[in-house]
């Protein structure tokens, strides 16, 4: 599957762009999945006519995070892959210097949560449900991703996800700070969506991005610090001597 394949572009006009997550069935997360993310987000930020880009999924789970039954044979090589690419994916999302706003249908679970997390503005339909599995399938978090939870979250919601492995429902996840705005309709969910990217792009470019520089910059600077050291091949890799038994309780194969 190609880089288009996996992440599509369409034009809303008025400088408004639309990412489309669509690595079927479920958005499970990859090396060229995100690092096809993180360049086209690259992409766009260097081009002057986009003003906002706009992140949906074709499918009923918006992102699912690993593939599980994939990632129980992943070699020491393959932990690193996917470990670098989850930071530079969604340092790549958080570091976008323009307006994003996700419209979410579905579960966005585990590393899809990021793609929520790393977005300005949060859209939500009755179905959509966010959690952070990681413990479950005993695995840490990655430098980045963990920053921009850190950033992103409430202490008590990261204690709560991050400690429980639990997800919340789209309404307690509005209560949460998670998202911005819930619709009882989803199939509204891309205009109102849509109406938020506008709203934003309207704001002045240069301030936008300045302001968004500043709040996120101590994470952003975090991350970076951390891939320096080593954080994209960490030692030993990712996993731990629980993992595997673990991600294959969670899939029912154990």
């Amino acid at each position: 599957m190609t880089v288009s394949e996996q992440v599509g572009q369409k034009d809303y006009g008025d400088g408004i762009v639309g990412i489309e997550l669509r690595r079927a069935p479920v958005n499970a997360l990859s090396p060229d999945f995100l690092m096809g993310f993180a360049g086209l987000l690259h992409q766009l930020e260097q081009d002057e006519a986009v003003r906002a880009v706009v992140l949906t999924s074709p499918f009923k789970v918006f992102s699912a995070g690993l593939d599980l039954k994939q990632a129980q044979g992943f070699d020491l090589d393959q932990q690193h892959a996917i470990v670098e690419a989850l930071n530079v994916g969604f340092l790549a999302l958080f570091a976008f210097a323009k307006p994003v706003v996700a419209a979410v249908t579905g579960p966005a679970i585990a590393g899809g949560l990021f793609f929520v997390l790393g977005s300005d503005i949060r859209v939500a339909g009755p179905r959509a449900s966010f959690g952070l599995a990681e413990v479950r399938v005993g695995a840490d978090f990655p430098a980045g991703p963990m920053e921009i939870a850190r950033a992103t979250l409430t202490p008590d919601t990261l204690r709560r996800l991050m400690l429980t492995g639990q997800p919340m429902d789209a309404k307690q996840a509005q209560a949460a700070g998670i998202v911005d705005l819930l619709e009882a309709d989803a199939g509204i969910v891309l205009d109102r969506a849509l109406a938020e990217a506008r709203a934003l792009a309207e704001l002045p470019s240069i301030a936008y991005a300045s302001v968004k520089r500043q709040i996120r910059q101590p994470a952003i600077d975090a991350i970076k610090s951390a891939i320096a050291a080593g954080a994209n091949a960490p030692e030993g890799g990712w996993f731990n001597t629980q993992t595997r038994q673990a991600m294959a309780r969670m899939i029912g194969a154990g």
